[in-house]
């Protein structure tokens, strides 16, 4: 048999012209982009003065960047690892959810069953004549006008004494709405212990059982738990601190448990198992059909099935639903007594990321946002002809700023004021000229100053130059 030769290399020439096949594009170059994030968590951790954190980021079924910093028990040194375990608080109530759709999808209850046909003990005060009925689906949305907490002080300093489940059941009947059911957004950490009783009663076993057995283990969430575990606090369980204070300190905090709250603010957990969670939910959606869940099941979650009559915020079936720079990003934060926590995904993207830290008063959006839109900016890029590592290192910001880190990025010089609230957006571009100079690349892409580097007579940079002003080099970065 012939083959017309010609034919065979326009055939050829087309492959190659083709886009890659979804899931098997190239993948990027994250090194510098993974180098910029260590910098810049290292150096919040210092300027904040937070123990320790733990953080992930998550490319489809890939753990392209996990790190630490600090430690989890500062009173031994314990270094923080990315297998730390931390309580993850509020990121409790996405497994809490899932245990309800998975009993929906079993038929064994409804969305808009009502909570009384539920929980035949359930006795809080409906005060509002003309309410609609409290059903699962406002429940999960936050908008059943029930109170925020059990009637119980668990989240008052310095005790922390949570309520098992019979005392959480025992005041209801002192406890009434605040709002009609499905009028107003109110979060509440009641609204989820509910749910998690509703599991109970309608699976006919024990929470934690059921949750370990159809969730956690199928998952091999192996570190996360429906609890703290006791026997590892100190050790691989990280120690809560408090809130910063006046002096520049945080108060170290004790030992706590969520009891009868578990279900919406009980669990612990670590960012390698939080980004294996993420990445079941990426593979669900992209595969199709049933892992845990059906995959229509977990799209439905990820709607917003709720929107405030503020227009500020939307909730989905126990997840948060909210757009950042444009993309749905979906997911839960968790703050409980001396610890933060948050998982944001955007499943568009098969984006996600994973933030934990044993203190208190963190705004953990800033990290999870700011690690997700580094790796986002990342381009496919060429080699680096101009030796651009050579003008890297810290800088003397002062008095203006503390400190200022040059990096490559992209194939580019870019320069970031540390400590820094959203380093993708912030990060100043520059562009090669000539011999040791460069020129600021402005938002619209146009060139702006010059910014010259100095050396001494060895040829090392000693300073750059902005404005005729010197800032001196402080020290390489770290390998």
């Amino acid at each position: 048999m012939c083959i017309n030769i010609k034919i065979l290399a326009l055939f050829c020439m087309m492959l190659i012209m083709l886009p890659p096949i979804s899931g098997q594009e190239e993948k990027k170059d994250y090194g510098d982009a993974i180098q910029l994030i260590e910098i810049w968590l290292d150096a919040e951790k210092d300027y904040n003065q937070y123990p320790g954190l733990s953080a992930a980021i998550v490319k489809d079924q890939d753990i392209i960047w996990k790190g630490a910093f600090g430690y989890a028990n500062p009173e031994i040194q314990k270094e923080s690892k990315t297998n730390t375990i931390y309580s993850i608080c509020s990121i409790s109530k996405l497994f809490t959810a899932i245990a309800i759709m998975q009993l929906r999808d079993e038929g064994l209850l409804h969305l808009e069953s009502r909570i009384e046909e539920l929980l035949p003990w359930y006795d809080l005060a409906q005060v509002h004549e003309d309410s609609e009925a409290i059903t699962v689906r406002s429940l999960l949305t936050h908008s059943a006008g029930l109170p925020r907490e059990s009637n119980h002080p668990y989240w008052s300093w310095p005790e922390f004494k949570f309520p098992d489940k019979e005392s959480v059941i025992n005041e209801l009947k002192n406890q009434e709405t605040l709002y009609p059911a499905s009028t107003h957004f109110q979060y509440s950490n009641l609204g989820l212990t509910l749910l998690g009783l509703i599991v109970e009663e309608v699976s006919g076993r024990d929470y934690d059982s059921y949750v370990r057995e159809n969730i956690l283990t199928p998952l091999n969430l192996d570190q996360t738990r429906t609890y703290l575990p006791e026997d590892k606090y100190g050790q691989q369980l990280s120690v809560g601190h408090s809130a910063i204070k006046r002096d520049r300190t945080r108060e170290r905090m004790d030992m706590f448990q969520g009891n009868g709250i578990a279900p919406a603010a009980g669990y612990s957990s670590t960012v390698e198992d939080l980004a294996a969670f993420a990445s079941w939910q990426f593979r669900l959606l992209e595969n199709g059909g049933q892992e845990i869940l059906k995959a229509a099941t977990l799209k439905e979650m990820h709607r917003v099935h709720f929107l405030d009559p503020n227009w500020r915020t939307s909730w989905g079936l126990g997840f948060s639903v909210n757009k950042s720079n444009n993309d749905i990003m979906v997911g839960h934060s968790g703050s409980c007594p001396g610890y933060q926590s948050r998982l944001a995904m955007i499943p568009k993207k098969e984006l996600a990321s994973v933030v934990m830290f044993n203190a208190s008063s963190v705004n953990t959006g800033k990290y999870a946002r700011g690690l997700i839109r580094l790796i986002d900016k990342v381009k496919e890029t060429k080699e680096d002809t101009l030796n651009l590592q050579q003008y890297t290192g810290f800088y003397n910001a002062q008095p203006w700023g503390s400190e200022e880190v040059i990096v490559r990025f992209n194939n580019e010089l870019v320069m970031l004021r540390l400590p820094n609230s959203d380093p993708a957006n912030n990060m100043s571009r520059l562009k090669y000229i000539e011999e040791d100079t460069f020129r600021r690349i402005r938002s619209d892409d146009e060139l702006g100053e010059e910014i010259k580097f100095h050396r001494d007579g060895s040829g090392n940079i000693l300073h750059y130059t902005q404005h005729q002003n010197n800032y001196a080099k402080l020290s390489e970065l770290k390998d």
